[in-house]
């Protein structure tokens, strides 16, 4: 599809990690269908009741670890692409898990942060977590008590690493979009950015059409274990014929 001499840029998705067991966001059953956004995915809810919004990302820590989830071959596919494609990869997460970096990605931009870190309101040093949190714990950068949350964005919060990416698709020969709703911004808008240039290639990766399914040049249909693996070797293919 691309010169291999020409960078990556790799949006992915919840639908990414579904087949490793974790339920997507926006489906019918997903969580949002579950749970209240309001309750528990806001600044104003952790201002509110900031033991049930704690009591929420508690139970998603433990699940990752009850469900011995791991990393899937989409994930195993994308590391091996970033390890061997000479034009660079950079893959931008919506999702707050850890399975790209498991699986062995590197140049990786979690533009929604991570579930397994907390960060704190008062200093916002951020650390590691793997545990449950509540408002007893006590920062290990500022010594406050009761001012720690997890380090996701929350809906009304600014998205991480806006800067980085927009230069990365600015830069890019082929965006790629995997497991993803089409229709939460603004990483729904990338593909728009990556047009508007006029040079690189845009592909969706998805399990059906997305919201802007209509707005990439390629598309394919299926399973994320199935189509991610079998698209990383055609371009790895491409790059030995190449050689």
């Amino acid at each position: 599809m691309i010169n291999p001499d020409q960078s990556i840029v790799i949006l992915t998705g919840a639908g990414i990690s579904k087949e490793s067991g974790l339920s997507t966001f926006r489906d019918a059953d997903g969580i949002w269908s579950q749970v209240r956004i309001e309750d528990v995915a806001t600044p104003e809810a952790f201002a509110r009741d900031p033991d049930r919004v704690h009591g929420f990302y508690n139970m998603r820590r433990r699940l990752m670890v009850e469900k011995q989830v791991e990393p899937n071959a989409a994930h195993e596919a994308l590391a091996r692409l970033e390890q061997h494609w000479p034009g660079g990869v950079t893959i931008v997460t919506q999702n707050v898990d850890d399975l790209h970096e498991r699986a062995g990605t590197v140049n990786l931009l979690h533009m929604h942060g991570r579930h397994r870190e907390v960060r704190c309101n008062a200093c916002d040093h951020t650390t590691p977590w793997q545990g449950d949190l509540s408002t007893q714990h006590i920062c290990d950068g500022c010594g406050e008590a009761g001012g720690l949350r997890p380090n996701v964005v929350w809906f009304g919060e600014m998205p991480l690493y806006l800067d980085q990416i927009q230069t990365a698709l600015v830069d890019c020969g082929l965006f790629v979009s995997i497991g993803t709703s089409g229709n939460v911004y603004p990483a729904a808008g990338f593909v728009n950015t990556v047009r508007k240039i006029g040079r690189a290639r845009t592909l969706e990766l998805n399990l059906e059409p997305s919201e802007g399914a209509t707005l990439f040049t390629d598309a394919r249909y299926g399973p994320a274990t199935e189509l991610v693996p079998a698209w990383v070797d055609q371009l790895l293919a491409g790059v030995e014929t190449s050689e």
